[in-house]
């Protein structure tokens, strides 16, 4: 195959992946207690002079057609971000499964023409740009169910795709047998696992711990300067 032909198909699959990341829904999930931080909102917390929140909504923002943020309590604390703003379907802080059912629910009312969500915890501030595209090229063309991102020989399912087809589904599971746990859930669909590398920074790093934040602060320094 002469060079030609390798540009124009790379250049018809950015197009593919950019027509596809058009009809995708991210759901930035920031529901959770954050007790190992002390509780409150980690998200909130300045990293570079930015809240990790607004990281992820930048890094989130060129990959998918529309961004949600799902919470639990008071939405007027993010109202200045100017996001559609969710809460659990599900009370008591049920996890993150509960923000993929969630995301499936407000997506089913309010874009019933899109067919995925991809979501992106807001404790972390490296993921990957190119995220949302290779999770959606792991399930088109049938090849998987589900996917999910990993890296350095750990697998992320808070970082996934889903077809809002399984809302139905996932809410039986979630409502009526008390599945909370993503991996148990998901072990009954085909799943696949994308690898992400990289040299020296987690992609997926998450803030869990005041010694976690320090670490970012770190990290994110010797990125900047």
């Amino acid at each position: 195959m002469n060079r030609e032909i390798l540009d124009a198909n790379l250049l018809m699959k950015r197009m593919v992946d950019s027509m596809a990341c058009e009809n995708i829904v991210g759901i930035l999930l920031a529901g959770g207690k954050s007790r190992r931080m002390g509780g409150g909102d980690k998200c909130l917390l300045q990293l570079g002079g930015k809240t990790i929140l607004q990281h992820a909504i930048d890094r989130a923002t060129p990959q998918v057609g529309n961004l949600i943020l799902n919470i639990n309590g008071d939405p007027d604390r993010f109202n200045h971000y100017n996001l559609n703003i969710v809460s659990d379907d599900i009370g008591n802080f049920a996890g993150p499964l509960a923000g993929v059912l969630t995301g499936m629910h407000w997506v089913k009312e309010n874009h019933p023409e899109c067919k995925w969500i991809v979501t992106f915890p807001t404790d972390t501030t490296f993921f990957p740009m190119d995220l949302a595209s290779k999770l959606y090229d792991a399930v088109s063309d049938n090849k998987a169910e589900l996917a999910c991102a990993a890296s350095g020989g750990r697998h992320h399912p808070v970082f996934g795709i889903w077809p809002v087809d399984l809302f139905a589904a996932l809410k039986v599971a979630m409502i009526d047998n008390g599945v909370r746990k993503i991996d148990d859930w998901t072990s009954g669909y085909n799943l696949k696992t994308v690898k992400f590398e990289f040299r020296k920074i987690d992609p997926f790093f998450n803030i869990n711990r005041p010694e976690d934040f320090q670490y970012a602060e770190t990290q994110f320094a010797g990125i900047t300067n």
